[in-house]
């Protein structure tokens, strides 16, 4: 009998960066990118790049938790980003860009707390852990030209000199999780 899928809801920056190490991983079956966790419906990119609707930019990855658990989607999840700068990841700049795990199950919920705590209390990091953990109310995917953004412009300097160095640093870090390492 096959496994159901479940689905994960992270914002961690920009949802190009973030959908492009997803989709490298063994047992995700998709990742849209999209806008969760504001307060108009359906927006647009540019209503959600001004920083006003209270949307960040997340990823929707739908996963088979026969193949990869949630907890490591998480480690993945926090080695993928800086999970301490308030609407910061890098230069990109917003509550937009703010770290967030959007649960939908109290299983999730749980794991997402127990997994932040632990870093916390392992001081894991130098600064306080600032990622929201809530749950979701509406996911609204991205328009089209975000979506497999990598994968269709992988010449461009933005991914070659942002994406690229994540996708290095998951390939090094989480060797056992990725597709064909």
């Amino acid at each position: 009998m096959a496994t159901k899928s479940e689905i994960a809801i992270f914002g961690g920056g920009c949802f190009w960066c973030t959908e492009a190490v997803f989709q490298e991983l063994k047992g995700v079956i998709s990742v849209v990118s999209g806008y969760a966790g504001g307060k108009i419906d359906k927006p647009s990119y540019e209503q959600v790049s001004t920083g006003a609707t209270g949307h960040a930019e997340v990823i929707k990855i739908e996963f088979d938790p026969g193949l990869i658990s949630y907890r490591q989607l998480l480690e993945v999840f926090f080695s993928s980003h800086d999970p301490t700068t308030l609407s910061r990841q890098g230069a990109d700049v917003g509550e937009q860009y703010r770290s967030l795990i959007l649960y939908t199950n109290k299983e999730q919920k749980n794991q997402a707390e127990d997994y932040t705590r632990n870093l916390t209390e392992s001081k894991a990091y130098k600064n306080p852990i600032v990622t929201e953990i809530k749950p979701l109310d509406k996911f609204y995917d991205a328009e089209g030209q975000h979506q497999d953004f990598y994968d269709n412009n992988r010449h461009k300097p933005y991914c070659q000199l942002v994406i690229d160095p994540k996708i290095k640093k998951l390939k090094k870090e989480h060797k056992e999780l990725v597709k064909n390492a």
